[in-house]
């Protein structure tokens, strides 16, 4: 097996840190995000079905539809 110094890879932690980490469910990655926001906050973003973020493409650009042809072929 190669060397993997990969520090995101819980097989390169020590067995203490993994344990420490794994004790906490799944919620020592992070405290932000949308899931922390109060709900009314959350309901006023959700409303604007994915507006909110602005996008990253033209609407029908090409960069967009090349975008697209590629996510559908994945």
């Amino acid at each position: 097996m190669a060397d993997n110094n990969n520090p995101g890879n819980f097989a390169n932690r020590p067995k203490e840190e993994v344990q420490q980490i794994a004790s906490k469910g799944g919620q020592s990655s992070h405290k932000g995000g949308f899931a922390s926001m109060d709900p009314d906050k959350q309901r006023e973003i959700a409303s604007k079905g994915g507006q909110a973020s602005g996008g990253s493409f033209e609407p029908g650009s090409k960069k967009a539809q090349e975008a697209g042809r590629k996510g559908g072929l994945q």
